[in-house]
């Protein structure tokens, strides 16, 4: 028994040593890893590149308002036979022909739709990239919390293992004088292998969160800043849902983003109906021609003409009516698809501020939770001592003190998690806000 018990204990010393060497290692701090990530994050750089894109739709709508300059040239070599009475000539010659044309719209609906519907396209785009931005702060921030709780579970996972150790010498040691009994030793054995399993699951966890984290930043994870001790939530601003639910109708970018959509959309029954409308062009054309035909053999003309073309549909075999249609249903789903989004934000915005509030009552119990925790287990070994109490009062009361102890951990990490997904479904999360979480945690070199 002694023998385990020194192998026992020289496992859990050398599990809380490695911990120490991974929180001297220097820690990467959250803003370091925002930073990171707008550099190497996949997704971040492929939202970068369809922002690009997007910003060409409105260039591509003005285009269609905009003068069009066109230029052709043409050059033959020709042969032919020209009959005069009964004298037939033959003629090989080269023709050529120039032309340079500019046509400037000034009556075309459909022009000016596709012109605001590029407007609306590249607004939508600019939506969905901020969108995408503060989906990346959450993103990172969810990926931090989650490793750096890893890294908690597993230092108090340690810390549990250690005093258990500590519980089996003291198990063994009242044995051998006759104060003990071999249940006593049992007890803690079970808790102790219990324990080192939760080690090895810590262990695991530690190395996944690490790894999603990993992925996000672009680069091995070692340590992580730890958070404050001195844990302080801040007062909810604003106050009171209404005033949040203003604040999300009005700045959401995914609610913006549909409602871009609709004008999208809108436009595009305007470019469909423009399928029936006249359309008016100013043309200016400058022309050279060389022996343009055989009639005109020898004989070079240098013209230059402006005036306008009225162009008026008639019929397109029922295409422009048909098109019309589907572009009417079009509008009246991403208008349905706009009220869909609204009651999401809305409800996720209920979810997160309600959580919120929540968090903070739990953290504030939790506190209490760990101190009662603290003064039981410390005045149950007393008891023990005095004989009032038993190992396995003490075994309950470490466990006890350990999920108290995680629980609060991971009520913290909930709590700053809920407080930029509020944010975020009030589409007013930005730099600031997380570099206000940043302050929650120890930045050591």
């Amino acid at each position: 028994m002694r023998v385990v018990s020194l192998r026992r204990w020289l496992v859990s010393t050398l599990s809380i040593l490695a911990l120490f060497q991974v929180n001297n290692v220097s820690a990467l701090g959250l803003i370091e890893a925002y930073d990171a990530a707008l550099m190497n994050d996949s997704a971040h750089r492929a939202a970068i590149h369809e922002n690009e894109a997007g910003q060409q739709f409105k260039a591509v709508g003005r285009a269609s308002l905009l003068p069009v300059l066109s230029g052709a040239y043409t050059t033959s070599e020709n042969m032919g036979d020209v009959t005069r009475d009964t004298i037939t000539q033959h003629l090989t010659y080269r023709s050529e022909n120039a032309n340079i044309q500019l046509r400037q719209p000034v009556v075309n609906l459909e022009a000016f739709a596709k012109y605001k519907q590029g407007v609306a396209q590249t607004s939508l785009s600019d939506s969905k990239f901020i969108t995408n931005n503060q989906d990346l702060i959450v993103r990172l921030v969810s990926a931090y919390a989650e490793a750096r709780y890893a890294e908690d579970q597993l230092a108090l996972t340690v810390s549990q293992l250690s005093a258990l150790a500590d519980q089996r010498l003291a198990n063994d040691r009242m044995f051998e004088k006759g104060e003990g009994t071999r249940t006593e030793i049992l007890e803690t054995q079970t808790k102790f292998d219990l324990a080192e399993a939760q080690v090895l699951e810590a262990r695991d966890s530690l190395t996944n969160a690490r790894n999603v984290l990993a992925a996000i930043v672009g680069d091995e994870i070692t340590a992580l800043d730890p958070l404050l001790d001195d844990f302080r939530v801040k007062p909810m601003q604003p106050g009171s849902f209404d005033e949040w639910k203003i604040i999300a109708l009005e700045n959401n970018p995914e609610i913006t983003t549909q409602r871009h959509a609709v004008e999208i959309a809108r436009q595009e029954i305007n470019k469909q109906r423009a399928g029936h409308a006249p359309r008016l062009d100013v043309i200016a054309s400058v022309t050279k021609t060389k022996s343009d035909n055989i009639i005109f053999f020898g004989l070079d003309t240098f013209t230059r003409s402006i005036g306008v073309q009225v162009n008026m549909p008639l019929y397109a075999g029922g295409s422009v009516n048909a098109l019309t249609s589907q572009a009417v249903s079009n509008h009246e789903k991403a208008k349905a698809d706009l009220e869909t989004k609204i009651n999401q934000v809305l409800i996720e915005l209920r979810k997160q501020f309600n959580l919120t509030l929540t968090s903070v009552r739990r953290i504030e119990a939790l506190e209490k939770s760990v101190n009662s925790g603290t003064f039981l287990l410390d005045a149950t070994q007393k008891s023990v001592k005095g004989g009032t109490r038993t190992n396995i009062d003490i075994l309950n009361a470490q466990q006890q003190l350990f999920k108290a102890k995680l629980e609060l951990t991971q009520a913290r990490y909930s709590y700053l998690l809920g407080y930029l997904r509020l944010r975020r479904a009030a589409g007013t999360i930005d730099l600031s806000d997380l570099q206000d979480v940043a302050k929650y945690f120890i930045a050591r070199q």
